[in-house]
């Protein structure tokens, strides 16, 4: 059936996010919006009421300080006051600048000069980073501490900031509570993750945001018996429009994960029925339940019944929870709804956690464009697919070849202002009510969106033909004995030939428990080549992999967890000069 046969969610409509803020509060009063645990353990709840009162309550010091229309930045871990303080930032006090907590202190630096930040919010760990900084950054002037109870030296205490707040509140000043939103002006300044290149600014506002909230809410369905576990880094936007703002406008409570070791142990402790998700949380999820399968000598059990339990839940009937209960226990036990992005999964792990009992929407984003594009929906979707363009949202493809494959560009009220201070970068992407992605991609018959890779990566032979280094390295990492994997070329100065080269990182946890104990360099190397060999067994004779090399240790990633591969192509195109990896005359031997 196609999408605009079925029937879309009815939602109500928003202006801004202070409109959403007001609404939430009026609709689901004193229900749960949040359940926040205190450093003593304690698990308090905030109503959407309490909510919105304190979201006043710190805007309203704030713009009493004379912040307003100032750029704020943010950089904590993810926590309740996060969400506090980015709306009272953008919803009637200035831009709001979500910074990434794990940003070296370096970027960090760079990026409050660049944004011109006049105040920050933190946890009590950047505290000195910022103190240090701050002689240096002519425009900071506050440093705010969530995690101060007093005011310090040079250092705003959070709390006390709300008090003041409440009383001015008492007495009638109402500079942020009447502010009027202008909902089509910046009031959103988001840096990039940088996996391809320099950070830019994106610039959102109001209307951007608001209209993704809108658009995403009409093919997802939650209310307020939901509850989410906040994972991903509320700085980026994927987390912070679907697991928080849009979270906030359905009404459901929102909890937040202490990190990436407390997984687990978060989700039995609240039990959520939503979690957000990228793949490699996803793929973790999967490969614990085959290693144990295979310790327990099951693996033939569980393939079996992963067959059976998808044909089922094809056929209209579902017993995939009373198949796999055991796994749905181990993450609460409530969990209905998975929802992935930031990068491809793989459909095999798709295919197989939807017959283990979880729903799984996967879509396309960017935060040029607030940032949801596209999603599969639970009942209509294609696993290879990044889905289909949200409600209102225009997405084709720009010069596409005699495959149908060219760059993504879209149009709709979601895509961003423009890239801060930066009318050249702007301009190249921004192009006649376009927004040119840098993503190379088709459309199906049906309208489904498919990303074969980043136009940046393209590698283009001495012959002409383009070859998508993503494409190659998915059938690499199928491999079980393969972590992860980056596809590159180099040209062979002694041919008319393009080499495609990969450098592998060997899943060595596996590879332990296959073997029993760590192979010696020359056993892992023939290994991993039998593992390129049965790839290229699947690839075009242009695309097969010629040259490999091992890696010891994971790639640098963004917190997303996304490779940042242009880090990883400057030594790798270097050691593919070394080699020259002349492969018809022998000169220079390659490692095969």
């Amino acid at each position: 059936m196609r999408m605009s046969e079925q029937k879309l969610y009815e939602v109500r409509q928003i202006t801004d996010l202070k409109d959403l803020v007001r609404q939430s509060a009026d609709i689901y009063g004193d229900l749960d919006a949040f359940l926040v645990k205190t450093p003593s353990g304690y698990i308090r709840n905030v109503t959407f009421r309490q909510f919105k009162q304190e979201i006043n309550c710190l805007g309203t010091a704030l713009c009493r300080m004379g912040l307003k229309g100032d750029k704020i930045g943010i950089i904590s871990e993810n926590r309740y006051e996060w969400c506090v303080s980015y709306l009272s930032v953008i919803n009637g006090t200035g831009v709001v600048v979500p910074l990434d907590k794990d940003l070296p202190e370096n970027e960090i630096y760079s990026l409050l000069e660049r944004s011109e930040a006049s105040t920050v919010f933190c946890s009590e760990n950047y505290v000195s980073i910022l103190l240090s900084k701050q002689k240096q950054l002519k425009k900071l002037k506050n440093i705010i501490c969530f995690d101060y109870e007093e005011n310090g030296k040079g250092v705003l205490s959070y709390p006390r900031l709300l008090e003041k707040g409440k009383a001015l509140l008492s007495k009638g000043y109402t500079e942020f509570t009447e502010a009027v939103i202008d909902p089509n002006v910046m009031s959103a300044l988001l840096f990039t993750s940088g996996t391809t290149d320099t950070s830019k600014g994106v610039m959102l506002s109001h209307h951007n945001i608001a209209s993704d909230i809108m658009a995403v809410s009409q093919l997802l369905y939650a209310d307020h018996n939901d509850s989410i576990l906040s994972i991903l880094p509320l700085h980026h936007t994927y987390e912070c429009t679907a697991g928080f703002l849009t979270m906030v406008y359905l009404g459901c409570t929102i909890c937040f994960c202490e990190g990436l070791r407390y997984i687990s142990k978060n989700l039995q402790e609240y039990k959520p029925t939503i979690i957000m998700s990228v793949p490699l949380i996803l793929e973790n999820i999967y490969y614990k339940v085959v290693k144990k399968a295979q310790k327990e000598k099951r693996l033939i059990a569980l393939k079996f019944g992963l067959f059976v339990s998808g044909l089922l839940f094809r056929l209209g009937i579902d017993v995939r929870r009373q198949l796999f209960k055991e796994v749905m226990d181990n993450v609460g036990g409530n969990l209905r709804l998975i929802i992935s992005g930031a990068a491809k999964l793989n459909p095999k792990i798709s295919r197989a956690l939807r017959a283990m009992g979880f729903n799984i929407m996967q879509g396309y984003g960017l935060t040029e464009c607030s940032p949801i594009v596209s999603v599969n929906r639970l009942d209509y979707y294609r696993d290879e697919s990044a889905g289909l363009p949200l409600p209102g949202i225009e997405v084709a493809i720009d010069k596409p070849n005699p495959d149908g494959v060219g760059e993504v560009k879209i149009r709709g009220p979601i895509t961003m202002l423009g890239y801060y201070k930066n009318p050249e970068a702007t301009a190249a992407v921004l192009r006649k009510g376009w927004l040119y992605t840098g993503d190379n991609g088709y459309i199906d018959k049906k309208g489904f969106l498919y990303i074969v890779g980043r136009k940046k990566n393209v590698i283009v032979t001495k012959n002409g033909k383009n070859i998508f280094p993503e494409d190659v390295e998915l059938y690499l990492n199928k491999s079980e004995y393969i972590k992860e994997s980056i596809v590159y070329g180099v040209d062979d100065e002694n041919s008319e030939d393009t080499i495609v080269c990969a450098k592998i990182v060997p899943n060595m946890e596996v590879i332990v428990e296959k073997f029993g104990q760590v192979p010696v360099p020359e056993e892992l190397h023939k290994l991993i080549k039998q593992e390129v060999v049965k790839a290229n067994k699947k690839l075009s004779s242009y695309k097969k992999i010629r040259h490999f090399e091992i890696r010891e240790g994971d790639f640098e990633k963004t917190t997303t967890k996304k490779i940042k591969r242009h880090l990883e192509l400057v030594s790798l195109k270097s050691i593919g000069e070394m080699f020259r990896v002349r492969s018809k005359n022998g000169k220079k031997g390659q490692k095969r």
